[in-house]
């Protein structure tokens, strides 16, 4: 399973896409999205980067 951003959450800052080790993050329309074909969930690391860097608590989860 891939993570997803939870679009009435987002803030548009931007911290998440850069970084995403995997390069699934990408701003569509006024919102990021992730590819869940490009996640990854950060797999090696002990957590999502997503969901780490992001300033609004539980905008980036488990899809």
């Amino acid at each position: 399973m891939a993570f997803k951003i939870i679009a009435s959450q987002c803030t548009s800052c931007g911290a998440c896409e850069f970084e995403c080790p995997s390069a699934a993050i990408k701003m569509k329309g006024e919102t990021y999205i992730i590819d869940p074909a490009k996640c990854t969930e950060c797999d090696g690391m002990d957590t999502q980067q997503c969901a780490a860097v992001c300033p609004v608590p539980k905008t980036c989860i488990k899809a």
